[in-house]
């Protein structure tokens, strides 16, 4: 819980820091004088005069965002020998320069952290799959557990991308599936033998389905595991009838397990409900193989209450760890490549996520894919807990988030102040206090909206709703 709690403040502060010093940075530049520069907002519980100009640097009470306060006649009287810095003196370009700065501060970051993570590596689930269930369109295109995908390419090029992990696979099919693209697969066995290619239908997928599970849904939720124990809860149903840690499972009930995902599917469907409702464990006969010998275990799980997306549902456990961690791979690259894969994610990142946000507005996509700080703050903790690397390109997809949401056309925003220049440029006068006023009390319910079904969402997905 510290730990979820530092990160997520770390996060914050280091993506408001970045975002209010490319405000502050352009404004310097242009001669606009700055009368502070705040992480947070409420109480100011730390202060410091730095510069020439006797710029205030604060530590707000609330975390959640920041502002750079600039000289500006709308907010109060102004010497005239300082008019010429004030913010509304100067030139359209100037103004709208200071405006973007923040949001683009953000993108370079994360063409930064992106780059670095890339030049310090990452150990990733090798894309080795598991088995996907049936009816999805990866179990229709004949991939099966333990398949190893090499290599993807749009159906029918020859353009075949290498692959170098389970998240380059997730990455390229959550790419596809947003243009509605058909692609193709170069698979081997797990040893690289028996080459193959497959077609993966994705051009039917309803983009709104694009969502959290939306992997799952295609078939490619999980990698390979090997069916063999890992920790076994003492008093649980799994250690009372004696199955052990290291011991690896054969079959269930006669029937051969060749990966954990199956021990886990067998275990949750070992229900039996009868005609009045009510629900009661089946006892299931694991043949397992320990130091070389196989034995028998009759296991009866024991029923927990899940929540899901069409309800409530009743499954089975053993409490025991169905499988061992999946082969994973250092994926790792130089310092100019390192830096052009860098600028290359935030771009990707960026397009799919004003993409997604079109589609929430046309409603082709779920308004589940939203999420707010109770998410970013669990996300934070779990990267954190990873390793640097991962951290830091969760950080990086948080600042391109970031960056992008601030350069959407909303009041309140650095995009809506954008939208009031070009209205200014075209018609040669500013936007009318009238106006500003009606727009600003709008940008407020729009983003009051936005942040209470983000925040809706993130308690859903503690809840295990979503």
């Amino acid at each position: 819980m510290i730990t979820t709690v530092l990160a997520f403040l770390l996060t914050l502060g280091v993506l408001i820091v970045i975002h209010e010093y490319g405000h502050y940075r352009v404004a310097v530049a242009c001669g606009v004088k700055v009368l502070r520069f705040s992480v947070g907002f409420g109480r100011v519980i730390w202060s410091r005069r730095w510069g020439p100009d006797g710029t205030e640097f604060t530590l707000s009470a609330l975390p959640l965002g920041g502002y750079v306060r600039m000289l500006d006649e709308r907010e109060g009287e102004v010497p005239e020998h300082e008019r010429h810095r004030a913010f509304n003196r100067q030139s359209l370009g100037r103004r709208a320069a200071i405006v973007v700065a923040g949001p683009l501060a953000n993108l370079l970051l994360a063409v930064l952290l992106y780059g670095a993570a890339h030049w310090i590596g990452i150990e990733e689930p090798k894309a080795v799959l598991s088995a996907p269930a049936a009816g999805t369109p990866a179990h229709s295109a004949g991939l099966r557990a333990g398949d190893w995908v090499r290599g993807i390419a749009p159906s029918g090029s020859a353009e075949w991308t290498e692959l170098q992990s389970m998240a380059d696979l997730r990455w390229q099919i959550t790419r596809a599936a947003m243009n509605k693209a058909d692609v193709q697969l170069e698979v081997t066995d797990r040893d690289g033998r028996s080459r193959r290619s497959v077609t993966l239908s994705l051009a039917d997928i309803d983009s709104r389905d694009v969502d959290a599970g939306f992997l799952r849904r295609v078939g490619l939720a999980g990698s390979f595991s090997e069916p063999v124990l890992g920790e076994v809860v003492p008093g649980g149903p799994a250690a009372t009838a004696g199955l052990m840690r290291g011991d690896r499972v054969l079959a269930i009930d006669g029937q051969p397990v060749v990966e954990a995902l199956g021990t886990v599917e067998k275990v949750r469907a070992a229900v039996i409900t009868a005609a009045d409702g009510s629900t009661q464990a089946r006892t299931l006969r694991f043949t397992v193989e320990r130091a070389g010998r196989v034995m028998e275990f009759d296991v009866t799980p024991r029923l927990v209450q899940q929540e899901g997306r069409d309800g409530p549902r009743t499954l089975g456990r053993i409490d025991a760890q169905p499988g061992q961690p999946g082969e994973r791979v250092l994926v790792r690259h130089g310092p100019i490549d390192g830096l052009m894969l860098g600028a290359e994610r935030t771009w990707e990142v960026s397009v799919l996520t004003v993409r997604m946000l079109g589609r929430m507005l046309i409603g082709e996509a779920s308004i589940k894919n939203l999420s707010g700080p109770l998410t970013i703050a669990d996300y934070a903790g779990q990267s954190v807990q990873q390793g640097l690397a991962f951290y830091l390109g969760f950080l990086a997809l948080v600042s391109v988030s970031l960056g992008v949401l601030n350069l959407l056309p909303l009041p309140m925003l650095d995009g809506g102040h954008l939208m009031y220049y070009i209205f200014e440029g075209v018609t040669g006068r500013p936007v009318s206090d009238a106006w500003l006023a009606r727009l600003q009390r709008g940008g407020i319910v729009v983003l009051l909206a936005m942040m209470s079904v983000a925040l809706f969402n993130d308690v859903a997905r503690l809840l295990g709703l979503h």
